[in-house]
């Protein structure tokens, strides 16, 4: 759900979020994946604590079925400046119409890039990851829509796991496809098993169509039978705003230490000082038994003049991400649109971190913001 900001109730969260922005970069060289979960905090294989700092990359999700930017710049250039933001890991969504039709991307979306005209789409997929996790940036792969389009509204036809089209028996046998295509790159950490979910879904749904909670662990399952070193980002309804219930019935899978929790952050997903952010997911910070906690996605206006939405991310990262077990993704990385329901290829990316030549940040007020807690130690 691209839209607005979270409350002072969220802002107890987001603190963490800014925290972590610093820390990432100084801590991509030294992570040693895979990882796990030890309590509240996401750890490496040697047992270091890991804060998953993140941008979101889109396009595999969308009309042209590859990633924004490819026009504009090499893949390299990209890639070194998401490590001179300070990312150490990229949320890259993809569309199950995207794996399962696997199309020949269009040369205008990969003008930049000669070696990637006439590809499929799920070679310059597995391109993009090479280049990402050659360069030690972790990858954390989402289940973003079913059909290729942009997201998120009640009526796009995405809002649970599955449709007439992409029933949940795809759905599942997409994720095990997916997640064993990366085994063999540990630094393929992370599988966010369905973005906002909405429609009616609910965490014990009314009946099985609804039941997010048990698809959640069918999910999970499918993934690390294909994959057992994955985390499993588990979001809410209400476009993971919403994890009331998680408490008293938590998600269970096969294999310990994979699970993470994933609210998103923005103005319009909890009202200004809503009262009830405690509940729907503040809860999940210090939640026991244990489990991280994720925000897979945040963001707000690229110049930081829109108001309220402004007020609302300086806010959250000053009384939110301060808790510095918090984990974030920033939506987006990209600095122009792809093709899809209200959106027009090449178009401006309003909350975009990147110019629209893909060439230099055009946030440096937001990166800022969040720098100074990068030196800020994880525990």
């Amino acid at each position: 759900m691209k839209r607005g900001i979270l409350s002072s109730g969220v802002i107890a969260i987001a603190g963490a979020l800014v925290l972590a922005l610093a820390v990432a970069h100084g801590q991509a060289s030294g992570v040693a994946p895979p990882l796990r979960t030890d309590g509240h905090r996401i750890v490496d294989s040697a047992g270091h604590a890991i804060r998953l700092i993140s941008v979101n990359w889109y396009g595999f999700d969308q009309k042209e079925y590859v990633a924004g930017g490819l026009n504009h710049q090499p893949l390299a250039r990209i890639v070194a400046l998401i490590q001179e933001i300070g990312a150490n890991s990229v949320r890259i969504p993809w569309a199950n119409e995207t794996l399962e039709r696997n199309p020949v991307v269009p040369d205008y979306a990969v003008a930049a890039n000669p070696r990637f005209r006439g590809k499929h789409a799920m070679d310059v997929m597995d391109a993009v990851i090479a280049a990402l996790t050659k360069a030690h940036i972790m990858v954390i792969l989402d289940n973003h829509v079913s059909r290729a389009d942009w997201c998120c509204s009640e009526t796009d036809g995405n809002g649970l796991w599955y449709s007439a089209d992409y029933p949940e028996e795809k759905w599942l046998q997409d994720w095990a496809a997916i997640a064993a295509r990366y085994r063999r790159n540990h630094w393929v950490v992370g599988a966010d098993l369905r973005n906002e979910l909405r429609d009616g879904a609910a965490w014990r749904g009314p009946d099985a169509k609804h039941d997010w909670h048990a698809a959640a662990e069918r999910g999970g399952a499918a993934v690390l039978k294909a994959n057992p070193n994955l985390l499993i980002m588990v979001e809410g309804p209400d476009y993971s705003t919403n994890f009331a219930g998680v408490d008293k019935l938590p998600v269970h899978l096969p294999v310990a230490h994979r699970l993470v929790y994933s609210p998103h952050a923005y103005n319009s997903s909890y009202g200004a000082h809503d009262e009830h952010y405690e509940a729907r997911a503040g809860f999940l910070a210090h939640m026991e038994p244990a489990v991280p906690v994720w925000f897979g996605e945040m963001g707000t206006c690229q110049k930081l003049d829109c108001g309220r939405n402004s007020e609302w991310f300086r806010q959250f990262v000053h009384e939110v991400l301060g808790n510095d077990l918090l984990g974030w993704s920033w939506w987006a990385l990209n600095g122009t649109q792809s093709s899809g329901v209200t959106r027009k290829f090449d178009d401006p990316e309003t909350y975009g971190l990147l110019s629209r030549d893909y060439d230099s940040i055009a946030a440096p007020e937001i990166v800022d913001i969040l720098r100074p807690l990068e030196q800020s130690p994880a525990h």
